[in-house]
């Protein structure tokens, strides 16, 4: 990586990220000298640098995330609801992902809830987890969300009313609306200066006018069977960016060889390579703003009443509450056994030491923001 990246064209949060990933699992983030008791084996074992980026770090925080889930879900149908930005505001999202991403979450979660209290429609409280995910398969950008979002609503009687189709809201109805929503958004804050790094004269009232003329993607589907794997699907989102270890099939001095699905042909699996320095750039295409949360719940699913609102949900359905699970969720660390005996766990002999790196080059003095 250090050869196909010019650190000096990114702005300070993807400089952090890189220095992270470059330094995970080195001696940079520092580790454990660790030996057999009975062989004399010695291994060393680095630790990792838990960036929320990283494809290698926080799988145990992810599984730590699904537990929590599964023990929330309620015995009710889930619908998997995906909401997704046209194309055409890539551009505006790079200059501004902080305000075009809390947008995007505000706008899917005003048009479920809108649907949800309608009195001709079911007339309560609706609940919904959102995750922001970025990217397709070959590391363009592709920003969406992925929500799960449970198929009633919680009346102010305290019934609970179940959704009456398969599909939860007819698919065109909540595209339109969430297309107002959003585009709506998007003027108010053009006019309160929060889009102020689009500076060309006509290109906000233009380029809303023109995704206003036509339809956006909005996917909705039952998962009657099958919600939990939906709740393990979005918890790979939840940490980690863009592309995983297992999908890159070589680097070599001309490129990076990597795997995808081409949903436009079937879903066929096909490689591609790219270029060095293009695979990095479509990488940090999808590194996030710092404080930037992706994941988030809304309505009876927020985190300031989701215990009290799924207590009453299970009262009006007469279920228990499930038992939690404490072994499921708090893992006991893994012991690393001698790979030459196998008989002996490996002792901490020393401890490694973190190197500090500098997150930014000595040299450079002004903060330029990575272009897309």
């Amino acid at each position: 990586m250090y050869r196909f990246l010019d650190p000096c064209g990114l702005d300070g949060q993807r400089q952090r990220v890189c220095s992270h990933l470059l330094g995970c699992r080195t001696e940079a983030m520092g580790g454990w000298s660790l030996q057999c008791s009975d062989c004399d084996y010695s291994q060393t074992h680095y630790f990792g640098c838990r960036d929320r980026h990283c494809p290698q770090c926080q799988g145990r925080a992810m599984r730590q995330w699904a537990e929590r889930r599964h023990h929330d879900i309620l015995p009710v149908p889930y619908y998997h609801v995906v909401f997704t930005l046209p194309h055409e505001l890539n551009a505006w999202i790079q200059l501004h992902p902080e305000v075009i991403h809390r947008l995007l979450f505000h706008s899917a979660w005003a048009t479920l809830d809108a649907f949800g209290r309608d009195p001709k429609r079911l007339n309560g409280q609706m609940g919904m987890t959102a995750v922001l995910h970025t990217w397709g398969q070959n590391l363009s950008q592709h920003v969406h969300l992925h929500c799960l979002v449970p198929g009633g609503a919680l009346g102010d009687d305290g019934h609970w009313r179940c959704a009456r189709s398969n599909y939860l809201f007819p698919v065109r109805a909540l595209s339109r609306h969430f297309r107002g929503r959003m585009v709506g958004a998007l003027r108010a804050a053009a006019d309160a200066g929060e889009l102020h790094r689009v500076t060309r004269t006509g290109e906000v009232a233009a380029l809303l006018k023109g995704l206003m003329a036509h339809e956006w993607v909005v996917y909705t589907k039952n998962c009657l069977q099958h919600t939990a794997t939906v709740v393990d699907y979005l918890a790979r989102y939840t940490r980690r960016i863009a592309i995983s270890n297992a999908r890159i099939e070589a680097v070599d001095d001309h490129g990076v060889t990597l795997c995808y699905k081409d949903y436009r042909h079937g879903g066929r699996n096909r490689t591609m390579t790219l270029d060095g320095a293009e695979f990095v750039r479509r990488f940090l295409l999808h590194v996030l703003p710092k404080g930037l949360m992706r994941v988030r719940h809304y309505g009876l699913l927020a985190n300031r009443c989701r215990r009290r609102r799924l207590a009453q949900i299970r009262q009006a359905l007469a279920v228990a509450e499930p038992e939690a699970n404490s072994d499921d969720i708090h893992h006991a660390p893994a012991l690393v056994s001698c790979p030459h005996c196998r008989d002996t766990v490996l002792q901490i002999r020393a401890i490694i030491p973190p190197r500090m790196r500098p997150t930014r080059p000595p040299n450079q003095r002004r903060r330029m923001r990575f272009r897309s």
